[in-house]
């Protein structure tokens, strides 16, 4: 079995893999993390708690934008599985051209995407988009070249800044408004907050498809864990929510076979 993380900002969302099956997704909070000890002894109890043999795993997969858990994190695989980690980092394969002026500064968790955006939709243009802490969208075009995007503030991150930096701005719940108008302060920014967003990704989205494919047909994918909250919107062809887990997947077979072409940088 191959175990899979992709640790990002708020969240460490887990998969385990027997063969080409995803056969079991979970999430762990990023922060507090714990200690090596408390992170390895966590997967291996969730590991048990389904059914799973932790001495089964044989191979552990990574990617991380957050570099202050790498530490904790492999020392705790070293640990509890006797095993040393792959991390989809700059220099490994993937498969792809990566286009960007400095290619080691796109994020891991950007790669894994577009690696299973590739393989799910091969010679497409394709457009990601990764709604969680940050909202980001990746451009590949047909030929598998990673041509760059754009980051912006993700829809809790954008109510956590207002209720931080306001008196008497609240934290809300984050849903699909039935209306655009709202009578009250948390109905008005439960409207600000999802309508922001996706007037955002739909600009994006629109400006991506002009500028980089013409009148190219192009499949639009969301991700990550707000994704869903925009899938009667009409922003996204498909809803793919463990994309970043099967990129990372590829990127591991891709590492134990020496004659696949392609790299990060």
């Amino acid at each position: 079995m191959l175990l899979c993380l992709d640790v990002g900002n708020t969240h460490i969302l887990g998969g385990v893999f027997e063969g080409d099956n995803l056969i079991l997704r979970f999430r762990h909070a990023t922060h507090p993390l714990g200690t090596a000890d408390q992170f390895g002894i966590f997967l291996r109890n969730i590991l048990t708690a389904n059914g799973l043999a932790g001495d089964a795993v044989k191979a552990v997969a990574i990617c991380s934008v957050v570099p202050g858990c790498n530490y904790t994190i492999r020392h705790a695989i070293s640990q509890y599985f006797r095993i040393e980690p792959f991390y989809l980092q700059a220099g490994v394969k993937t498969g792809l051209s990566i286009k960007y002026k400095n290619p080691a500064e796109v994020g891991a968790d950007r790669i894994a995407n577009a690696i299973g955006a590739v393989k799910a939709f091969p010679a497409k243009n394709i457009i990601i988009v990764d709604a969680g802490t940050a909202t980001t969208f990746c451009a590949i075009n047909k030929n598998k070249d990673y041509l760059g995007g754009a980051i912006l503030a993700g829809v809790k991150l954008s109510m956590e800044a207002l209720k931080s930096n306001t008196a008497k701005l609240m934290e809300v719940d984050i849903e699909v408004p039935p209306a655009y108008l709202g009578q009250t302060t948390r109905e008005s920014l439960q409207r600000g907050l999802y309508f922001g967003q996706l007037g955002a990704l739909k600009e994006i989205i629109s400006g991506l498809k002009k500028e980089l494919f013409d009148k190219e047909t192009v499949t639009v994918i969301g991700t990550g864990g707000f994704s869903q909250l925009f899938r009667e919107a009409g922003v996204f062809d498909i809803i793919l929510p463990d994309l970043v887990l099967q990129g990372l997947k590829i990127a591991y077979d891709y590492s134990q076979e020496p004659s696949q072409k392609g790299k990060v940088a």
